[in-house]
């Protein structure tokens, strides 16, 4: 088509060196028409193995997250079997010593004991176990290691009495016609033994969340910088060419005002300033503005179309009678459609459907876009969105990167797999604020 228009200009009397430009004009504008968007993916696309190496690395980083939680649970477990494990063995040793105590105790009361300065010696060694002496009616008869408070009355001693009760089984003191009852705590050691472990994985948790956040917090501020970067500095270099691509262009409609081919392609120019000035948009503040929704969406269902074989049918499903509107930045949100619509097309291997569903829930829109290609694994449902992760020989996996990007970020929406059934279809989901 546009060879047709360059050999159509020559005809007139211009100049050699404007004829070779506009014949340099055609072919680009030929390739651009044949490839679109690759014009940009060449830049790194003829590094298809590092771009393999990323997909390794992705599903390695994710086999060594489960790896490592995995081994943090373990050291987790065997760290609280172990202690709880030594405190059971302080636990029959406390035991042991209360016991001992006991029978000290009743050769006291008894005068049983041969030698009283050794029964009481093992009466005063109890320092940290709390203990409790009562009747047969548990009537308070002594203590010993108790946090008493200035004002304890009869009822703090019931308290105290019943608490320990539950604790551990009471150890009689048999005085021959009567009896008493010694009730016991654990120590204070005891129990932080017992505490430790949660204590420590309370600590660790904590300490691998600030970690986390910091790093991913890093780790994205980075990866923002290398985005916008990247895009300020493509549409600085597509400006210049673009710009005499339009000049030109509008030479040719002043020759040749009735050649409808011009205006196919003025559209494609167009089309190729549209794509630098999303990329310009990349680290701004976004400027969205209150459109139609559906008028969106048909535009760019329309572009898409018009560039796509006949063997893929794309449709839009919306209550027209009802028109939806939203605070929308037109070109990138078009560049999300598009680019939806792309993967769906390549997942499709050029044959199938794309339904783009419209409803309405309470104040969100929720735009549902599906296909039915070969669908993706569960296990890939957000590693898809992670930048430089593709499934195409030779993608670079920057698409759905900015399309969420684009959508979470610019919009405040979300974006994730609402479904996907291998060699099914997939349905993408997209939440947007009315």
């Amino acid at each position: 088509m546009y060879f047709t228009i360059f050999r159509t200009t020559c005809k007139d009397t211009i100049n050699i060196a404007d004829a070779k430009f506009l014949r340099n004009i055609c072919i680009f504008l030929v390739f651009l028409n044949a490839n679109k968007f690759k014009i940009l993916k060449a830049v790194i696309e003829h590094n298809s193995p590092f771009m393999i190496n990323l997909n390794k690395l992705y599903e390695l980083s994710r086999h060594f997250k489960t790896v490592f939680i995995v081994v943090g649970a373990a050291i987790m477990i065997l760290s609280t079997l172990f202690t709880n494990r030594l405190a059971s063995a302080l636990s029959k040793e406390e035991q042991k010593k209360i016991e001992i105590w006991a029978e000290a105790t009743r050769q006291l009361m008894s005068d049983e004991g041969s030698n009283i300065e050794f029964t009481l010696s093992i009466i005063e060694d109890n320092t940290t176990i709390p203990v409790i002496i009562v009747d047969e009616n548990d009537q308070l008869l002594d203590s010993r290691n108790l946090k008493i408070p200035k004002n304890a009355d009869d009822e703090f001693y019931k308290k105290e009495i019943a608490r320990l009760k539950s604790r551990h089984k009471a150890i009689e003191i048999d005085l021959g016609g009567t009896s008493q009852y010694i009730y016991y705590d654990d120590s204070l050691l005891l129990k932080q033994l017992y505490y430790f472990p949660y204590i420590q994985f309370g600590v660790i948790i904590v300490f691998l969340l600030i970690a986390y956040f910091a790093f991913s917090g890093t780790k994205k501020a980075e990866q923002n910088r290398v985005w916008v970067g990247l895009s300020k500095e493509t549409a600085h270099q597509l400006g210049t060419p673009i710009s005499s691509l339009l000049a030109w262009v509008d030479l040719l409609k002043a020759r040749h005002e009735e050649d409808k081919m011009i205006g196919e392609m003025a559209k494609d120019v167009n089309r190729l300033r549209i794509i630098a000035e999303r990329f310009s948009k990349i680290g701004s503040a976004p400027d969205l503005q209150l459109v139609s929704l559906n008028e969106t969406l048909l535009n760019a269902v329309q572009y898409m179309t018009n560039r796509t074989s006949q063997k893929v049918a794309i449709k839009c499903h919306f209550a027209e009678e009802n028109p939806l509107f939203a605070k929308l930045n037109v070109p990138l949100f078009e560049w999300v459609i598009e680019n939806l619509c792309k993967n769906a097309i390549d997942a499709m291997d050029g044959i199938g459907k794309i339904d783009i569903e419209v409803i309405q829930r309470d104040k969100d829109i929720v735009i549902d876009v599906t296909d039915n290609g070969k669908g993706i694994e569960k296990n890939k449902f957000k590693t898809i969105f992670s930048p430089g992760f593709t499934t195409k020989k030779r993608g670079w996996g920057l698409g759905l990167s900015l399309v969420k990007r684009i959508i979470e970020e610019y919009h405040q929406g979300k974006i994730f797999v609402k479904s996907s059934e291998i060699n099914v279809g997939t349905t993408f989901r997209i939440i947007l604020k009315m």
